[in-house]
């Protein structure tokens, strides 16, 4: 059980990581999913990539895990109204089917309980036993 852990953990920082990146490769993408009532739309799709980037490098230091997988689950909750807005317009987002729009809704759910899974000591003490 450690060892996948231990795998999930990098697999969890590996996808944010890349997913922050993203924000920075393919902004465009990412201001069409902002919903219209948010202010300062460029700035926070930048904002939520440099924060996936930290997060996601920062849950794999023993130091500051607890605090970036708190962080993890914050920024999830954050972004959950793009995702709400993409699934209620799907008009906007051709490219991509009803069903797979509506399916990113559980998805956050599953990332929220993926992220919390390191908000707790015994995880990472179960990786460096004493």
């Amino acid at each position: 059980m450690r060892t996948i852990k231990l795998i999930l953990k990098y697999l969890l920082a590996a996808f944010f990581v890349l997913a922050g990146i993203n924000h920075f490769r393919d902004t465009d993408f990412y201001m069409r999913i902002m919903p219209p009532y948010l202010p300062w739309q460029l700035f926070l799709v930048y904002l939520s990539g440099v924060f996936e980037i930290a997060l996601g490098v920062l849950i794999l230091t023993e130091r500051y895990r607890r605090v970036a997988a708190w962080g993890l689950i914050a920024l999830l909750i954050g972004v959950f109204p793009a995702n709400l807005h993409m699934a209620f317009n799907p008009e906007l987002y051709p490219e991509f089917s009803r069903t797979a729009l509506w399916l990113r809704l559980p998805l956050q759910a599953v990332f929220v309980t993926w992220a919390f899974l390191y908000t707790g000591d015994r995880v990472e003490a179960a990786y460096h036993p004493a």
